[in-house]
């Protein structure tokens, strides 16, 4: 039987995600506004960014040394209490045993009421999905592999992974307690069920995204007006858009 959400369980939330600034694209605003009403944030990301440029003078060291701290600057303009990064190779992410329990240490220390995560159901983007701005005839969009894998371990980690204590039982020897995550946040769905106003916090998002310097920084006007334009609804305002999911604890 579903049970009726805890309201007073702490306001904590940790978003898992594949890369360095896919929190801002699935969840800054969100993170920028529930902060401003009392929520404590944390942001785990599986890889460490390292392929993510055109720019053929940067080694993929170079571009590792621009990620980390682009992503901690991002977060803390948003409030976000932490950064946790599990170093992962950009590209080449694996759904392991070993990852999966790394990911569920984090979720046991953390102890989040709410996860946001990458969508992991999704190969390919219809039209209209999130096209880059530089192929006006796009056709689609092709959700990142790691994306897939980094959605699918934070779903298995919420449920029932850091619910069971027979699950990676050393975290108990290391005094990590079980835990029951409430609600689940999935962005870049095309099923969304919750859309969360973020009108009063889009100039703060655009400028987490501003961020990272290492993705964005030749990036014209232009394409800045396509992403605000990307949350916009037809009434005017600006919304995230998640799948979401209580769970029946």
């Amino acid at each position: 039987m579903l049970q009726p959400l805890d309201e007073s369980a702490p306001k904590v939330a940790l978003v898992i995600a594949a890369h360095p600034d896919d929190p801002e694209f699935g969840a800054g605003g969100t993170a920028a506004l529930w902060t401003r009403q009392g929520w404590e944030f944390h942001y785990l990301l599986l890889t460490n960014g390292s392929k993510g440029t055109a720019d053929r003078s940067l080694t993929q060291a170079e571009l590792i040394a621009l990620r980390e701290p682009e992503q901690r600057a991002a977060a803390k303009m948003l409030g976000v209490k932490s950064c946790t990064f599990l170093g992962a190779e950009d590209g080449e992410l694996e759904y392991t045993r070993e990852m999966l329990g790394r990911v569920v240490r984090e979720v046991r220390r953390i102890r989040p009421r709410a996860v946001f995560a990458n969508t992991p159901e999704i190969v390919l983007f219809p039209t209209g999905g999130t096209p880059d701005p530089a192929m006006p005839e796009h056709l689609g969009f092709i959700n990142h592999r790691d994306h897939r894998n980094a959605g699918t371990m934070a779903i298995d980690a919420v449920y029932p992974t850091a619910r069971d204590h027979l699950n990676f039982p050393e975290h108990l020897q290391e005094g990590l307690e079980t835990h029951n995550v409430a609600e689940l946040y999935l962005f870049g769905s095309n099923a969304p069920n919750l859309a969360i106003d973020i009108t009063e916090v889009l100039p703060l998002k655009i400028d987490a995204l501003r961020c990272h310097t290492s993705q964005f920084a030749d990036r014209d006007a232009e394409f800045f007006d396509w992403v605000r334009n990307r949350w916009r609804d037809e009434d005017g305002r600006y919304y995230e858009r998640f799948q979401h999911v209580v769970l029946p604890f």
